[in-house]
């Protein structure tokens, strides 16, 4: 489209600003994350959570620091698309050897958007595709991992050595007999294959920190078989370091890199080499979500959308009202083919939903950047989003045009006779089952005599994961608000997991209260709430007629989860919060954890 020349000093200058406003962000950012280290060893849990959220902040701002300073200094929405032409070739030659340079398109992509109109936004003027490889970049520091041969040692000798070049600062309870429990969960998983002569663990040089844990993240080789593991450090009740469990295989790293979870902080000089290699350890797991889970959300964003749209030219579906029982102030849709789901803000809400599309916006910010505990299912956000005309259901232009008019624009792009339809801020989810179309299912089985017993497995399992999913949201603090089936649902994997966030609150919030007893015939008889209710009341014990009205659902919930039931339960943990005490929710199992004195106890 224009001459290959590089000729405009001006050109170069905004080019080496947005360069230099990417390399500020991303050492602010790697230097919040390496702090990490010295909040774990001093058991400085609320200063990590704190640091989780305001790191989410980081990249925002920093962007908007680039957008004032190249117009302030540049008047860079003026400039002509010759020059901007050549502000992204001069940046792509400022990206030679540079060590983030995926990041640093995506930012240059962040800062470009804000100040051109959409019709720059292609392949021209900002990053569609990559152009900078990212395979094979060095580091400068300390290498991506560090391999370990247990040679001329015992295995045991090995992870104790391993364990020793993370070098925590602090009392380990035992480090030797952590190191012999790991070996002998190592050799255990390979007892029917002999450790062949290039047995290694490979580890990642960094510690993986969330919360309360720090994790080593490998893989170990022997032979053809790879085979992933993870070891969480937590600290036992004396403040000592202490292995808790050895995880392995893909689906335990699954669970621990979840979409759910909040971000992990890890120091990376390479970020693109610690991606190639977790992909190596979860090769299901979609790069945008790696990245996201390592706390660089907006790569995550720009590669979800080059999937996204690379998948539009490879699909021939069509974008549809999302099934289920439709939401008060949420519009679903989806499409059959891709596994995730888009929902846009209404403009109208019933009555009963005293809310605004800004409080609503709130409530997805607050989920982002809290701790989901594997329950809270993360989410993208987007503004502008254009899509194919003919690709959207005809019913589904008109429910938007019904109840979101304000976010739906439809044109003719480029001029070019292809209609469009753009949605001006949409959020995308991971598409679960509801469970409340997860129990319906279980009910139809049920009624199936061939079936019933694997149909009353699967409902006391759905119910069992939904009573532990409120549980552990309670733990970080959240009390979901509207406690339907629909608002949940059911991952691959069988958890269960809330979605709906437009009614959350924090616990500690809330007044939780018990019903008062009725003080006539009168008010017991009547069909109307005849107490005071403030605007944060919760009475626990009216959930029951909203959830319970199915038999077996109500017999597997009252087994389990009966305490949901009873104002004490929440207010014994909104005193506790209170109060200081920060629960973790651990992504593995009870089960996995090896057997330790004076440790952290699970919740």
């Amino acid at each position: 489209m224009f001459p290959q020349r590089l000729d405009s000093p001006l050109a170069y200058d905004i080019a080496r600003a947005m360069r230099d406003g990417f390399d500020r962000h991303y050492r602010l950012f790697r230097a919040e994350s390496a702090r990490a280290k010295h909040r774990f060893e001093t058991a400085d849990w609320h200063g990590q959570q704190r640091a989780q959220r305001e790191r989410i902040e980081f990249y925002d701002l920093r962007v908007g620091e680039a957008v004032a300073r190249l117009e302030k200094e540049f008047k860079a929405g003026e400039q002509s698309m010759e020059v901007w032409h050549q502000v992204k070739l001069h940046f792509i030659g400022l990206l030679v050897d540079h060590h983030q340079p995926e990041l640093a398109e995506s930012f240059f992509n962040s800062v470009t958007t804000k100040i051109l109109h959409r019709a720059y936004f292609q392949n021209d003027f900002i990053f569609v595709r990559p152009a900078i490889s990212t395979e094979y970049i060095e580091p400068r520091d300390a290498p991506t991992y560090r391999a370990y041969y247990p040679e001329r040692e015992t295995l045991a000798d090995t992870v104790e050595r391993m364990l020793e070049d993370f070098a925590l600062q602090g009392r380990h309870a035992d480090r030797r007999r952590d190191a012999e429990r790991v070996a002998a969960a190592i050799l255990g998983r390979f007892h029917q294959v002999k450790l062949r002569a290039n047995f290694q663990l490979q580890v990642l040089s960094g510690l993986f920190y969330r919360n309360k844990g720090a994790y080593v993240v490998g893989k170990i080789n022997n032979g053809f078989v790879e085979m992933p593991f993870a070891l969480p450090i937590l600290h036992d009740e004396q403040g000592r370091f202490y292995v808790d469990a050895a995880l392995f295989g893909e689906e335990d790293l699954q669970m621990l890199f979840s979409f759910a979870r909040a971000y992990f902080m890890v120091d990376m000089e390479v970020p693109s080499a610690y991606v190639q290699f977790l992909r190596s350890l979860m090769p299901r797991k979609p790069r945008a979500e790696i990245y996201n889970a390592l706390g660089l959300a907006k790569q995550g964003k720009t590669l979800f959308y080059r999937d996204f749209l690379s998948h539009l030219n490879y699909s021939t579906d069509r974008f549809r009202i999302a099934p289920g029982i439709k939401g008060m102030v949420m519009l679903v849709f989806d499409l059959p083919s891709f596994p995730y789901v888009f929902k846009v803000i209404k403009d109208f809400y019933p009555p009963q939903k005293d809310t605004t599309r800004e409080q609503i916006k709130s409530k997805y910010l607050l989920v982002k950047q809290h701790d989901r505990v594997g329950r809270m299912a993360d989410t993208l956000e987007y503004s502008d989003v254009g899509f194919p005309f003919d690709r959207f259901e005809p019913e589904l232009i008109e429910e938007i045009r019904r109840f979101a008019p304000s976010q739906l624009e439809i044109g003719d792009r480029d001029g070019n006779g292809e209609m469009e339809i753009v949605v001006k801020h949409v959020y995308i989810e991971r598409r679960m089952i509801p469970l409340n179309l997860f129990l319906q299912e279980s009910f139809d089985l049920l009624a199936q005599p061939e079936h019933a017993r694997r149909a009353s497995k699967q409902l006391e399992h759905a119910v069992i994961e939904y009573g532990n999913a409120i549980k552990d949201m309670v733990a970080a603090n959240i009390f979901p608000g509207d406690m339907l089936w629909k608002n949940f649902g059911v991952t691959r994997g069988g958890k269960v997991v809330f979605y709906d966030y437009d009614e959350i609150e924090y616990l500690t919030d809330c007044n939780f209260r018990k019903v008062p007893a009725p003080r006539t015939e009168e008010d017991e008889m009547s069909g109307e709430v005849w107490y005071s209710v403030g605007p944060k009341d919760v009475f626990p014990e009216t959930f029951e007629p909203f959830l319970l009205g199915n038999p077996a659902v109500r017999e597997a919930f009252m087994a389990h989860h009966a305490d949901l039931l009873d104002a004490a339960f929440w207010q014994s943990h909104k005193q506790r919060i209170q109060a200081g005490q920060m629960l973790d929710v651990f992504p593995y199992d009870e089960s996995q954890r090896f057997k330790h004195d004076n440790a952290t106890p699970y919740f």
